[in-house]
């Protein structure tokens, strides 16, 4: 069946394709798991435009999946600060953050491929670029609570201490990720999480 073509779109309607591709490549990544079997084509085709009209608003396949991912690390945060609303404990909020951390990257594990183990030359988030996004600047800013609250060491540096956070969680997601038929326990990633934080709490209380 040949896909129905779209009209050329009036003036002021760019940004409407422009949703239109995020949404289709999102669908297309969803369905097939696998950034490589999302082509240009197929994007076209699920829109119903030709090609060549998709790169009036991408350079190439790969930012138009990079903008898909950049909007789902977006929604990361979102779903990381609706996890912690209400959590008042600093300890147990950065457990928690680790907690939805994990769960969003296993709920969207071609996204989070996309965004963290992708390989190739492509274009990549960079660290400047991840260090200012408001998932990271909100991790930070807990960290920064668990030292004002004296659970973690006042003389730690709050950005490294977020790495940390962000490197285990990030651990965890991409075993799960990617080894996901091996028995992991239910609560494999409350336990790692929750082993790391109680370090951090320990250095606390030696520091003291």
């Amino acid at each position: 069946m040949t896909p129905t073509r779209r009209l050329r779109a009036r003036r002021g309607e760019g940004g409407q394709l422009r949703d239109d591709l995020v949404a289709a490549t999102e669908r297309l990544l969803a369905t097939t798991g696998d950034e490589d079997a999302v082509s240009i084509r197929a994007i076209a085709d699920a829109v119903g435009v030709s090609p060549p009209a998709i790169y009036l608003h991408f350079p190439d396949k790969d930012a138009l999946i990079f903008e898909v991912c950049a909007a789902r690390f977006a929604e990361l945060d979102r779903a990381v600060e609706e996890a912690v609303a209400g959590v008042d404990d600093p300890v147990e909020s950065l457990i928690e953050r680790g907690r939805a951390y994990v769960r969003f990257g296993v709920e969207h594990p071609e996204q989070y491929r996309v965004l963290f183990l992708r390989r190739g030359s492509g274009r990549k988030l960079d660290a400047e670029e991840l260090r200012t996004t408001a998932a990271f600047g909100n991790l930070v800013a807990a960290v920064e609570r668990g030292q004002g609250a004296g659970a973690i060491p006042p003389a730690a540096d709050a950005i490294e201490v977020a790495m940390e956070l962000w490197a285990v969680a990030h651990g965890v997601a991409s075993l799960l990720i990617g080894v996901h038929d091996f028995p992991w326990p239910d609560d494999f990633a409350d336990r790692v999480l929750k082993t790391y934080v109680r370090g951090l709490t320990s250095a606390a209380v030696t520091s003291s």
